[in-house]
């Protein structure tokens, strides 16, 4: 039979009683004469009450049925009026209705074997129960009978959505029964004459699978194994094109045992496969895999258990919490319904391998019996392998004949799958390259487990379990230490110990290796050892024994990137900073695309960096110490023009960016002396997220910038190095980080002297000259900015010149030469004038005021304040306003209008904590203290005061905290003698903090 007969009678019954039939268009027949059943609603009414005989069906299930989610206001007294005429259509002889009212609805009385899909469940029963007894031709003649009830789709021209769905259960039912009766048949060895009808159904119905496998079956037993095959292929492409999926597991299994069975197919004559002595079970109940395995069980392929797994480390240590969830991952992976799928991700060194090979020695006797497959898909290497490679070693160590492997990559994935489903086995596939290259090595049954290790990060792999492995802690180094060399050796040179592995970055290879070396040489001690290791330059030579050498296994990655992730890599390591903005990478390349941390991810993918940080601007990166001293390695090896051109743009970039740091915390290019080195400025996009926040921007990256400054001393780079140098005073001077002020000035001063820039040397005679002044060495200060002042004059700098005028004029305010220092603010302040710089006048008219207030001119004063405080204003300089402010707070003062000052003086202090000024806020502390005092307020007076010291301690003013403590004294010595009132507790003035 080809499927439903057109010519099939509906179901015959005795003939006064009605018969009804759905597995085809839908009739009533009474008495062997068809019943009119006009179309519409009447049949969809009946058809819905046939489905359900004997059961009561809702008057809305059948509103549903007719009218779908619009029925009219009228639907239920409709079907009361298609009841009606269909209990008129149905009546004949008898009085007993058909069509009963039974509450929420109406039920349809059917005796057994008055509805053909009654009789048709009926039959498949019977021939369910003929099989089991072995009684195989009567279970297809039963099948045979029930199929000759189905005329067509059923319920043809029946217009319901609701009852369409239930047409194709019952169109299911009968594709099941005609499957089975040509199961039934292919046992009885009748697969000649099943050819021509499996063909047409493959045709007509090309999703349903089992007909094709089954076609394939009757061809393979016929001895046309090609034709078999060519079956399969069409199938798979007809499925890929239409549905864009693969054949399912029934069909990849049935093509796998034909071509496993090689030239060896069934004889044309060979008798019928005889029953087993168990019930046979029907295959739309059982997992797809039976069918085959049972029809297809006589092919001659046998599997082999492979245990190819290499020897566990005898020396592992730690990592105990990831050999459990990777475990847990491959036992029991998603509730025993998905594979379990474990990725080990890291840098070379770090024990990827190991720890594959460890867990699946842990796991492979008790849960993966049919045995463990390993490769090493040599990933880093300059000829991976192929997942084909990889799959026919895996088919062939699988049992698979050789000449029988497909050469084609995806048909092997398919045997491949269709060999491991349902068998219990570990694959380990250790150094992956890409997604690409293990994704089709994955088996399809949840019941096996796979492990991959890679150095590159590998996402790809929906629903795996991936880890990227860090370094040993501490601890775990010294228990490795102690494996190789004993407790006692370790333990006699403990800190050496613990030095000898921080050296090495806690990495395993390199602890392994250095391990190796000291025990093979007993007489050798770790601190001998941790002296060889000290110079860079020799350690990787240090770090080999025998076969075991760090500079190979990084190597291996290396050798595997692009030449410009080599060059980023080698360029990158230049850098001392422990953290590495990803901006730097575009500069170093000078590539000026929009997010330069793009090419930095490639290495972090590579796992030749790590990412350190994530904030609002680009990301960090980190180098292991280890494998900087190799890139490093690689880098004494580029051009010398190449390496200096790439490390002065990244000065120039680190300069551009200091510089704009510098704009945006006083409101313009103002008070920098510029040399003319040339800058790199990345991306406008890059510099607004990173400078969000100015001050903290520099504050982040000073270590960074200091080391920048030394890499352009040691590079030869002068001019980029005094310029950078010059330009983070603005950090220095704010954050009171007066030693590493010093520090980067010597590195500098050293740098400018050795190449006679004289410009570089008056700029950094005159920071230092200004970190004088904020340690209170005013005298020793003086001559450096006499000096600096020359050489500017000289040269012919005007901005160099005001800058050291002014702090000139400062040193002489302090000495107490108050005409002498107002003669110099007039000359720096028409210098500051002429150049249009705002801060430059406003730090002028500042001192200017402040002189004259010691003059004791308030009033005069009051006039240069005002302007100071409108140039800050305009250029937005918040810790300029505070200095005005606490200036005018002092003439307040002195005029007596002390509410307006305390006022002024709070103001000031809100703004030096927004500013993160500790310098500034520790004067305005000390001056609150001094105004609370003054009122007679001791309480408040001390309780400002005592934070005032605290903050001058913390930044080492020691000069400043040694003013508050007398101050504090004198408040004690009023409260022992009883003093009240403004009068007798007012303390010296303080002097006035810094401005550059």
């Amino acid at each position: 039979m080809h499927g439903p007969s057109s010519t099939a009678p509906p179901p015959s019954r005795p003939p006064n009683g009605l018969t009804f039939g759905v597995l085809g268009s839908l009739t009533a027949t009474r008495g062997g004469r068809a019943v009119d059943i006009p179309a519409g609603r009447q049949q969809v009414v009946l058809a819905a009450l046939l489905l359900e005989p004997g059961r009561v069906v809702s008057t809305d299930h059948l509103v549903d049925a007719i009218w779908g989610e619009n029925p009219p206001a009228t639907a239920r007294a409709q079907v009361q009026i298609c009841v009606s005429r269909l209990r008129k259509s149905l009546a004949g002889a008898s009085s007993a209705e058909v069509i009963k009212t039974r509450p929420p609805g109406y039920l349809l009385r059917a005796e057994d074997g008055t509805v053909d899909h009654m009789i048709l469940r009926e039959q498949v029963r019977e021939a369910r129960a003929r099989e089991e007894q072995g009684l195989r031709q009567e279970a297809v003649a039963a099948l045979e009978e029930a199929l000759s009830l189905w005329r067509g789709p059923a319920l043809n021209g029946i217009d319901s959505p609701l009852l369409a769905a239930k047409a194709v259960r019952l169109d299911e039912e009968c594709l099941n029964a005609l499957e089975n009766r040509i199961r039934i048949e292919l046992d009885l060895g009748e697969h000649l004459r099943l050819v021509g009808e499996l063909r047409y159904l493959a045709s007509e119905y090309p999703l349903r699978e089992r007909f094709r496998a089954q076609l394939m079956l009757a061809l393979h037993r016929s001895g046309r194994q090609a034709e078999a095959l060519e079956v399969y292929r069409v199938g798979r492409d007809h499925l890929a094109e239409e549905l864009g999926l693969d054949p399912g597991e029934e069909l990849r299994a049935a093509e796998a045992a034909i071509l496993a069975a090689g030239d060896n197919p069934v004889p044309v004559s060979s008798p019928p496969v005889q029953p087993d002595p168990g019930p046979a079970e029907s295959p739309a109940t059982g997992e797809p895999g039976d069918w085959v395995e049972e029809h297809f069980s006589h092919l001659p392929f046998e599997v082999p258990t492979p245990h190819q797994l290499t020897a566990d480390t005898a020396d592992f240590v730690g990592r105990e919490d990831l050999v459990s969830s990777f475990e847990r991952v491959l036992v029991s992976p998603d509730g025993g319904h998905a594979l379990g799928v474990a990725v080990v991700l890291g840098r070379p060194g770090v024990g990827k391998s190991a720890l594959a090979v460890h867990v699946g020695h842990r796991v492979a006797a008790e849960h993966f019996p049919d045995g463990q497959l390993y490769c090493d898909l040599r990933g880093t290497r300059d000829q991976p392998l192929t997942a084909s490679d990889v799959l026919g070693r895996f088919l062939r160590a699988l049992g698979v004949p050789g000449p029988t492997v497909p050469e084609d990559v995806d048909e092997r994935a398919e045997l491949y799958r269709t060999v491991m489903a349902q068998r219990r086995v570990l694959i380990v596939l250790d150094d992956a390259a890409t997604e690409r290259q293990f994704l089709p090595l994955l088996p399809g049954s949840s019941s096996c487990g796979v492990v991959v290790t890679s150095r590159l990060r590998l996402t790809g792999v929906p629903g795996s379990h991936v880890v990227e492995l860090d370094v040993l802690t501490m601890d775990q180094s010294l228990q490795l230490l102690e494996r190789a060399l004993g407790v006692e050796r370790v333990e006699a040179e403990r800190k050496e110990a613990e030095e000898l592995v921080r050296t090495v970055g806690r990495l395993p290879l390199a602890i392994r290796i250095v391990a190796a070396r000291l025990a093979a040489r007993p007489h050798w001690s770790l601190a001998s050892l941790l002296d060889r290791l000290a110079d860079e330059r020799d350690r990787l030579d240090e770090l080999e024994h025998g076969d075991l050498t760090i500079r190979a296994s990084l190597s291996l990655t290396y050798d595997g990137m692009s030449e410009r992730d080599r060059r980023l890599l080698r360029r990158l390591s230049a850098l001392d900073g422990s953290s590495i903005p990803g901006w730097v990478a575009g500069a170093l390349l000078d590539d000026h695309r929009r997010s330069p941390s793009d090419l930095v991810e490639t290495l972090v993918d590579a796992q030749m960096l790590d990412v350190s940080t994530l904030g609002p601007g680009a990301p960090h990166y980190r180098f292991h110490d280890v494998i900087r001293v190799f890139a490093r390695e690689k880098l004494s090896g580029e051009a010398s023009e190449e390496r200096t051109e790439a490390v002065a743009r990244l000065c120039g970039a680190w300069l551009a960016m200091a510089e704009e740091a510098h704009r945006r915390v006083y409101g313009g290019d103002h008070l920098l002396v510029h040399g003319d080195a040339p800058r790199w400025l990345p991306p406008g996009k890059v510099v607004d997220a990173e400078l969000h926040s100015p001050m903290d921007w520099l504050d982040a990256e000073r270590a960074n910038l200091c080391s920048v400054v030394g890499l352009a001393a040691d590079t030869g780079l002068d001019e980029v190095c005094w310029d950078l140098a010059s330009s983070l005073v603005t950090l220095f001077e704010r954050r009171s980080y007066l030693s590493l002020w010093e520090e980067t000035i010597d590195r500098a001063m050293a740098a400018s002297r050795s190449a006679g820039n004289r410009r570089g040397i008056a700029a950094l005679m005159h920071s230092r000259g200004s970190l004088l002044l904020n340690r209170r060495e005013h005298d020793q200060a003086q001559p450096l900015f006499s000096a600096a002042l020359e050489e500017f004059t000289d040269l012919g700098d005007a901005l160099g010149r005001a800058k050291c005028n002014r702090a000139l004029a400062y040193v002489e305010y302090r000495r107490g030469r108050t005409g002498s220092a107002l003669r110099l603010c007039e000359k720096a302040l028409e210098d500051f004038r002429d150049l249009g710089d705002p801060v430059g006048q406003g730090h002028t008219l500042l001192l200017n005021g402040q002189a004259l207030l010691a003059c004791g001119w308030a009033d005069e004063a009051w006039v240069p304040l005002e302007e100071a405080l409108s140039c800050y204003e305009a250029c937005g300089d918040g810790r300029g306003r505070a200095q005005i402010l606490r200036t005018m707070s002092s003439a307040l003062q002195e005029s007596g209008e002390h509410d307006w000052a305390e006022q002024l003086l709070c103001d000031a202090h809100a703004l030096v904590v927004e500013l993160q000024d500790p310098i500034g806020e520790g004067f305005v502390l000390h001056d609150l203290g001094r105004i609370n005092a003054a009122a007679g307020r001791r309480s408040q007076a001390r309780l400002f005061l005592g934070r005032a010291l605290v903050v001058r301690e913390q930044i080492q003013d020691a000069e400043g905290a040694a003013d508050v403590r007398r101050d504090l004294s004198l408040l004690e010595g009023e409260d022992r003698n009883g003093g009240r009132g403004r009068e007798t507790a007012v303390l010296p003035p303080v002097p006035a903090p810094v401005q550059f």
